[in-house]
């Protein structure tokens, strides 16, 4: 059976991805049972263009079909930032808290009708032949003027949507995977595979 590499380390994401791939004739595994374990520099200026950095490397190397992900936070005041930054957006090591405290601190004073953001993923598949494409999920919502909820990580405290009058981080997770930008991305991306079933 054909492999299907995808580039993370994260257990609970893997797992995800696994059972909405359950269907598909391959099988689904993490780059590490790949036997990949260096940490690929993602330099590029883009979520778009850090994902296929990632599936790129990982399929020259193996020569198998890959996923790669690149996510984080827009926020509108701040220009789009944190951006791709925004796991180092308060520095190498820094612990989610950390993070929130940063934009907070950026975002002082500012009323909350301006404080509009939100998550972006981006998903690429490549395949051996070259052949590729990527999806994008986004989410969208406000950033609030303190941490509210314990579920979640990330800036999921700090992230309210309205619909739901709640942060992202006071949802329960099958709510938040079905409405979160990754949710979104994988949704697609699994109607762009039915689409190239040939291509396995």
């Amino acid at each position: 059976m054909r492999r299907f590499i995808v580039a993370t380390k994260n257990k609970g994401k893997l797992a995800e991805i696994k059972e909405i791939l359950h269907d598909f004739p391959f099988e689904v595994i993490s780059m590490e049972e790949a036997g990949i374990t260096k940490d690929i520099e993602e330099n590029g200026t883009t979520f778009e263009e850090n994902a296929l950095i990632k599936a790129e490397e990982i399929c020259r190397v193996t020569g198998e079909m890959v996923m790669a992900d690149d996510s984080g936070l827009e926020v509108d005041y701040l220009n789009g930032a944190p951006g791709i930054y925004s796991s180092r957006f308060a520095g190498e090591g820094a612990t989610d808290e950390d993070k929130n405290k940063k934009l907070l601190k950026l975002l002082e004073g500012v009323p909350f009708e301006k404080r509009s953001a939100r998550f972006v993923c981006v998903i690429a598949v490549i395949f051996p032949d070259g052949q590729r494409f990527t999806v994008k999920g986004t989410c969208d919502g406000y950033i609030v003027f303190e941490p509210i909820g314990n579920n979640g990580f990330g800036y999921d405290p700090l992230f309210f949507m309205p619909e739901y009058n709640m942060t992202t981080a006071q949802m329960e997770p099958e709510q938040k995977n079905r409405i979160s930008h990754r949710g979104k991305a994988l949704a697609k991306m699994v109607e762009e595979l039915r689409l190239r079933q040939q291509w396995f």
